[in-house]
């Protein structure tokens, strides 16, 4: 896996997404590398993060609050090389916009396996939960990155 600029997608582009989107751009720390987040529904397009994600963020030291939420769309298939989704009713979303194998081949999700749960309805916990998940898989990509 060579480096290229990376899309986190979660669903309204609010919560996990921008944290995603926040860590791995902090973790990274090259500006060669573009780093983004959408969601695949436009319910908080314009909006910034969930206050919750802002608060988490800050307090490992990452400021979120200048992101805005937007909606994935076809032109990000040509913007980034990288496309990682949250869950796996995201995939589909972002697969159903796919029109080649190779933008296809582009998503994945960002736990390889499992699934980040979306912490909009819990309390701050959850928040600290899906950060923990999000900032070690950040970290795992980057490590097979540094490999080549």
């Amino acid at each position: 896996m060579r480096a290229g600029n990376v899309l986190m997608v979660c669903l309204g582009n609010i919560c996990r997404s921008p944290l995603a989107h926040g860590i791995f751009e902090h973790l990274l720390n090259d500006k060669r590398v573009l780093v983004d987040s959408a969601g695949t529904a436009n319910y908080h397009s314009g909006a910034s993060p969930d206050p919750r994600s802002i608060a988490t963020a800050k307090a490992h030291g990452i400021d979120i609050s200048h992101q805005k939420a937007r909606q994935f769309g076809r032109a990000d298939f040509d913007a980034f090389d990288y496309i990682y989704v949250m869950d796996k009713e995201n995939l589909r979303n972002v697969h159903a916009l796919a029109t080649t194998t190779a933008e296809k081949n582009k998503v994945r999700l960002l736990l390889e396996t499992e699934e980040v749960e979306d912490p909009y309805y819990g309390g701050p916990e959850g928040f600290e939960i899906v950060y923990k998940k999000i900032h070690t898989a950040c970290q795992k990509i980057l490590e097979e990155w540094n490999r080549l």
